[in-house]
């Protein structure tokens, strides 16, 4: 369910590890959103999990808004398309999505943001540009193996890797919005 990413070269953009970066670039945002949902329907029904109608509104709204959305503002959205404005609706929609692998947390923004690698076994790393919060999911090594090493190495065993980076994305870099937080 990767987005297809649109550059004059056709080439993905990555960063200096090759390590695919989505969320910076232009891309077919229509085919990609259409396409992950395509997917999720897809493995829910392979699985025999449930994508019930909530679930499948908040994934639709996290593809349409590609970026990162705080669970109050998919509330919302969720209240006005009548799903009810109760906030269990959405975290147990978010539960599902991020549990299954549709959707993942971002903690420094306290906010989810769908997959754009799903069904597929990654640690992913987040890039966040501290001036407009734009965020770009990087799949690759990126360090993750010397901390499995590390872990291994003292006993511990690890449960979830999340890497998440704060920096200048490129429009803001190209814009000369690098002085502070919008």
């Amino acid at each position: 369910m990767k987005c297809n990413i649109m550059t004059s070269q056709d080439a993905k953009p990555t960063n200096h590890h090759g390590a695919e970066l989505v969320g910076f670039a232009a891309h077919d945002h229509a085919h990609c959103a259409t396409h992950a949902l395509a997917q999720a329907e897809a493995h829910c029904a392979a699985e025999g999990l449930r994508f019930t109608p909530v679930r499948r509104a908040t994934l639709e709204l996290l593809l349409r808004e590609h970026r990162a959305v705080g669970a109050y503002e998919l509330l919302d959205w969720l209240n006005a398309a009548g799903y009810g404005s109760q906030p269990p609706v959405v975290y147990r929609a978010l539960d599902f999505l991020v549990a299954h692998g549709f959707a993942h947390k971002i903690e420094r923004l306290n906010a989810f943001i769908a997959c754009t690698h799903p069904g597929t076994d990654h640690s992913p790393a987040f890039l966040i540009c501290r001036n407009c919060e734009t965020v770009a999911e990087a799949q690759g090594d990126l360090g993750v193996n010397r901390l499995e090493q590390a872990a291994e190495t003292s006993g511990f065993q690890i449960e979830r890797t999340l890497i998440e980076a704060e920096g200048i994305c490129p429009a803001c870099a190209e814009n000369g919005d690098q002085a502070g937080q919008s």
